[in-house]
């Protein structure tokens, strides 16, 4: 098995300047593809339950799904819930075999972020699990809007909490589906020189491929969500096959036609967070 902590993967990928990419899965298929991307690229992969995913597949049901995957491939494969929003949220997915747990408490008051992401954190890590707290809040497109990270609260925050990895809020958005503007490296600058922490960028989609790149390498930015961009390759390919063959109604070999594609997509953006000789 090479099921691992995020802890595990991004403090290598901190130290050698490179980053990991968290990938949103919302079905077998999609996961599948990007394992199979992680195994074929030779780098680990974060494989991301978020609440659209468990709206409609039980967290018992995504760890095991997770964790066969990450028995399939020779590469690191963590398991990590995106966005849990309560301490229940995260006691489930620990309990279902999760590696990785991500505490969204960014809407509320500072000190009830710290108090119950330090709980969370701590049950995390009691079972051998990492944990992923955020400070500031990343809004969404068409939707809230965002409330930068304060350099000073990130770094009561990483103190106070005992995370591994700490999201931030830098002119990051999420379900951007367009690559304009840029993040604030000014502001991550400012973080970066309170902190040690590896840092995580949501909404990843958004930001452009060349920040991404350089970011990767020359900063302490060592995880970007990545979701978007990848629904939007499904839906373009799930498009084509309908209009290739009109009469195709099996799910499996509708949906079997669009994980190469996947899979393409996501070595894609793997290798976007790689030095490049």
């Amino acid at each position: 098995m090479t099921l691992a902590t995020l802890s595990e993967v991004l403090r290598p990928a901190l130290a050698d300047g490179r980053a990991v990419a968290g990938l949103v899965c919302l079905g077998w298929e999609d996961m599948r593809a990007y394992a199979h991307a992680a195994e074929a690229e030779g780098l680990p992969v974060i494989l991301q339950a978020g609440p659209s995913c468990r709206a409609h597949t039980p967290l018992p049901v995504l760890g095991a799904m997770f964790r066969n995957l990450a028995d399939s491939v020779s590469v690191p494969v963590v398991a990590h819930l995106d966005h849990g929003y309560t301490f229940e949220d995260c006691r489930e997915a620990i309990e279902s075999g999760f590696s990785s747990v991500m505490f969204d408490g960014s809407r509320k008051p500072l000190a009830d972020n710290i108090a119950e992401t330090r709980a969370i954190a701590e049950m995390a890590h009691a079972a051998g699990v990492s944990c992923e707290g955020e400070i500031g809040f990343v809004g969404y497109s068409d939707g809230e809007a965002s409330d930068g990270t304060d350099p000073d609260e990130a770094a009561q925050f990483a103190v106070e909490t005992g995370v591994d990895a700490m999201a931030i809020s830098v002119g990051n958005v999420h379900l951007q589906q367009n690559r304009e503007g840029g993040l604030d490296e000014d502001r991550i600058r400012a973080i970066e020189a309170v902190t040690e922490l590896p840092l995580v960028i949501h909404g990843g989609s958004g930001v452009p491929l060349a920040q991404r790149a350089h970011l990767a390498r020359h900063s302490r930015i060592c995880k970007f969500n990545i979701g978007t961009e990848l629904r939007m390759e499904f839906g373009r390919t799930l498009r084509a096959e309908l209009k290739r063959d009109a009469d195709v109604f099996d799910r499996v070999k509708i949906l079997g036609a669009l994980e190469d594609p996947l899979e393409q997509a996501a070595r894609h953006v793997l290798r976007g967070f790689v030095p490049q000789a």
